[in-house]
């Protein structure tokens, strides 16, 4: 597939020796277990293609905790999920504090348990040197305009730290899919309109809410992270951003480790060839290279 006139095949560092080199950010990549040598070692070879990678912490139980006491099984959840949340916060900070010319950490938060005010908040990020946030409303359980999530807003938009909504894609049975709607976050978008906000890989199943949103708010942005086999699906989710005229409201994302950066940007490179024998609408390639170039860290706030 057409790759375009930078080889998507050559490093970050061979692009930058390129007069005019564009940055080009991956701002959707997970590890689970950073201080594990080989997954790290994984991760960054994925990343070679890219400039830069934002890592998304994320919680380590994937089904909700059980109570060893029967007594209080809250109390204990509640305390378990804390533990759980700073565990994942510190291993990714180490990680990020490794590579520090290529990453960028994301912390991950659970607002209706942790600490919301701006003392809290800005010890979670600055001592751990996080850049932003990143929210699970629908696994975790909470809508995202909650209370405490107001409070938590707040602080991040006094500091400056962008948030990540994790609500879209592969979700778990357990999750609350009434709260990975993307229109809950109009209240936040605008009681706080400063605060950059990103919906993860579009919103999906929700993708029209989630350019509706786009259009509307300054400061939303959304991820787009694809999977490349999908055809129709990534189709109608480049058409229907170039018919809402958000296209630049737009950041690229491979979804690492279940998605590929290589294969993500051969695949929106070529878009138009991927119905090349139909008379279905094409969408301007600039446009789409515009997306992968686009320096997201610079329209997030965050500095590197």
């Amino acid at each position: 597939m057409d790759s375009g006139p930078t080889s998507l095949r050559q490093s970050a560092s061979q692009r930058r020796a390129i007069k005019g080199w564009s940055m080009i950010v991956d701002c959707h990549t997970h590890i689970s277990a950073a201080d594990s040598g080989l997954e790290a070692s994984e991760h960054l070879t994925a990343a070679e293609k890219v400039d830069v990678c934002i890592v998304l912490a994320e919680p380590e139980d994937s089904g909700r905790p059980r109570s060893a006491d029967p007594a209080s099984p809250e109390r204990f959840a509640e305390a378990r999920a804390l533990r759980n949340g700073e565990d994942v916060n510190n291993r990714l900070s180490e990680y990020v504090a490794r590579h520090q010319e290529k990453l960028v950490g994301f912390a991950f938060v659970d607002p209706t348990k942790d600490a919301v005010g701006v003392k809290n908040v800005t010890s979670l990020t600055k001592k751990l040197d996080l850049k932003g946030v990143v929210l699970y409303c629908s696994t975790c359980g909470f809508h995202p305009a909650h209370s405490r999530a107001m409070q938590f807003y707040e602080s991040a938009c006094e500091l400056g730290l962008p948030v990540f909504f994790h609500n879209g894609g592969a979700i778990r049975p357990d999750a609350v899919l009434d709260y990975a709607q993307p229109y809950l976050l109009d209240e936040i978008a605008r009681t706080f309109p400063a605060l950059r906000i990103v919906v993860g890989t579009m919103g999906i199943p929700f993708v029209e809410q989630t350019l509706c949103l786009a259009a509307k708010h300054e400061n939303v942005y959304a991820d787009l992270t694809i999977e490349p086999d999908n055809v129709w699906q990534v189709y109608n989710m480049v058409v229907a951003a170039h018919e809402h005229g958000v296209m630049d409201k737009l950041l690229f994302g491979s979804g690492y480790p279940t998605g590929n950066v290589q294969r993500c940007m051969e695949t929106l490179l070529g878009f138009n060839k991927l119905l090349a024998d139909t008379n279905l609408p094409t969408v301007p390639r600039g446009t789409i290279q515009n997306i992968i170039e686009r320096d997201a860290l610079k329209l997030l706030g965050i500095e590197k």
